[in-house]
């Protein structure tokens, strides 16, 4: 009965699981899709090239100001019930800009789709950031929420590969037929959300704190772990500012020097998108609950970016970048579940939504600066551009290297029954800057 039981827990696991990876999926093609048809758009709206990058901008401005209170009001009141109203909410945004184009046009149109894009940027705040601490409520092993992490970014990181080539496919047939996908997606993620996923048990048992003591108790997890914290937060951002980064000079490169559009260019960007995908997944499967493995991971990630950057500023010819730059790509697709693991695996349950919404936060930071500023540094030069991204990824490295150091015991699992052990020892790592 008992082996029964486990049979069906790891069943409904695995369910809640597959629900909560389409939402960092559908939440990335909600945003990315809409990158390679953004001329079209200006075309027919009429509107600047400036006026239409703020249909991006707006969207993830929103979200950065959203994610810390989504990340209180899931530790409050319970992850399920702030991930659907979130789905919902971005389902309506979406609406709202397909409705904008099919009843008006010109500047009109721009305005409204502007308006239900802050509203899709709200709904995001509160479904991708929420999924990481959810999986680590659902699973006791630490092995299991590595894994879990691992699938997450691999789920985030295909919808970066397969979104420049499924949105200018959809611009060919509509060019707001991106729009109309996203409201599809999110009530089909959310449906799977009502079904599969079910409410931990550590979450129907957890004691609410009011607002003042759950302020308290941030202020103190900051002041005692920060060290590492903050590294991560750091970290987590630069992994994200160089990806867009490297996106957006492809494809400025690719139409400007190569004449590449549409699908093709979307084909090109993929690739280094698709062995950043497959590197997030084969680390998550390994990492497991050593967190030394994690934290020499990590820093080989970064190391590897570091390099793969620097060397790509030696040559301007279009193979040799692809090829370096997929080398970044896997650096980052390391790094990336083995920092979602250490942040998720060494907070307690009452503040891991908050915490982990500000790494959120610092993710979508990366995602904002990595376009403007690339574009202001290729007016500078190719190697410019390379060097600048290559030191910014050296930071990443020593901030692994020197801020990250996880204590014996949590590398080898002695003398701990699980998470809540982490809780008495104060943190996962070893605390050398008290």
């Amino acid at each position: 009965m008992n082996g029964s039981k486990e049979s069906q827990g790891e069943k409904g696991s695995k369910g809640a699981l597959i629900a909560l990876a389409s939402i960092p999926l559908i939440m990335t093609l909600g945003n990315s899709m809409l990158l390679p048809i953004l001329p079209q758009i200006s075309k027919e709206l009429g509107v600047s090239a400036f006026g239409v990058s703020m249909i991006i901008t707006v969207y993830g401005l929103i979200a950065i100001l959203m994610i810390p209170i989504a990340g209180y009001l899931s530790d409050r009141f319970g992850r399920k019930k702030v991930i659907l109203p979130s789905l919902i909410l971005a389902a309506l945004g979406g609406a709202g800009c397909v409705a904008a184009a099919w009843f008006f046009t010109g500047v009109t149109a721009y305005w409204i789709i502007l308006a239900g894009r802050f509203v899709q940027g709200i709904g995001a705040a509160g479904a991708f950031p929420i999924v990481i601490p959810f999986v680590g409520d659902l699973f006791k092993d630490e092995k299991e929420v590595s894994k879990g992490l691992g699938i997450i970014e691999t789920s985030n990181t295909f919808g970066k590969v397969v979104s420049p080539i499924l949105g200018a496919y959809l611009g060919t047939l509509l060019w707001y037929a991106p729009f109309i996908a996203i409201p599809v997606l999110c009530l089909f993620s959310c449906i799977l959300v009502i079904f599969l996923v079910k409410k931990p048990k550590a979450e129907e048992e957890a004691e609410k704190t009011g607002l003042k003591e759950f302020l308290g108790g941030i202020k103190s997890v900051l002041h005692e772990k920060g060290r590492w914290l903050y590294a991560i937060f750091a970290i987590g951002g630069i992994c994200m500012f160089a990806t867009f980064g490297v996106l957006f000079y492809l494809s400025e490169i690719l139409e400007s020097k190569y004449n590449l559009h549409g699908a093709y260019k979307g084909f090109v960007l993929a690739i280094p998108l698709a062995l950043l995908c497959l590197a997030s997944y084969g680390s998550g499967k390994i990492i497991g609950k050593n967190k030394l493995l994690m934290k020499w991971l990590g820093f080989g990630g970064m190391a590897l970016l570091t390099a793969a950057t620097l060397i790509t500023g030696f040559n301007e010819n279009i193979y040799y970048m692809v090829g370096f730059l997929s080398l970044s790509g896997i650096g980052i697709g390391v790094v990336l579940p083995c920092m979602d693991a250490l942040i998720t695996e060494g907070i307690e349950k009452e503040n891991r939504g908050t915490i982990t919404s500000l790494y959120s936060s610092m993710r979508f930071i990366g995602v904002a600066l990595g376009p403007p500023v690339v574009s202001l540094l290729m007016n500078r030069g190719h190697w410019t551009l390379f060097f600048t991204m290559a030191g910014v990824g050296a930071v990443g490295g020593l901030l692994s290297f020197f801020a990250v150091r996880p204590s014996k015991e949590d590398s080898e699992g002695e003398g701990r029954t699980g998470r809540n052990s982490l809780a008495k020892k104060g943190s996962p790592l070893r605390q050398r800057a008290r």
